[in-house]
């Protein structure tokens, strides 16, 4: 049983940045995906990136309203995710949840294991 912890989330201002972390033992042969829902809006894909190939090359995935604000990595070592996000608005409010399925893909075909999530609040 993978269990996935996220971390990072806070109150910030518009156009502030804050970095979140998805960690879990043992996770290196899974795709993590990021998650976020807004209150009154249906859970959204936001991010993911795949275990990596033989190639030593990471497939990743960003959804369009995200792209050029946000990076995923991964640090294998360390066991854990990270979605730096940047220039954030106040539409980037929510609650983030990482998850992971079967690696090699982006995304998945499923993803089997979730976080609890982590608040994100972009308010003056």
């Amino acid at each position: 049983q993978l269990q996935l912890v996220e971390s990072g989330g806070g109150l910030v201002q518009p156009g502030g940045s804050l970095r979140l972390s998805c960690a879990a033992s043992g996770f290196t042969s899974y795709t993590i995906g990021w998650f976020r829902q807004a209150p009154g809006k249906e859970r959204e894909a936001v991010s993911c990136i795949s275990s990596r190939d033989g190639s030593g090359y990471y497939a990743d995935y960003y959804v369009d309203s995200v792209k050029g604000r946000f990076t995923i990595s991964r640090h294998s070592a360390l066991n854990t995710v990270y979605l730096q996000m940047n220039i954030l608005t106040p539409e980037d409010t929510a609650v983030y949840y990482c998850a992971a399925g079967p690696g090699g893909r982006c995304p998945p075909r499923s993803y089997d294991y979730w976080g609890q999530g982590t608040q994100v609040t972009v308010s003056s």
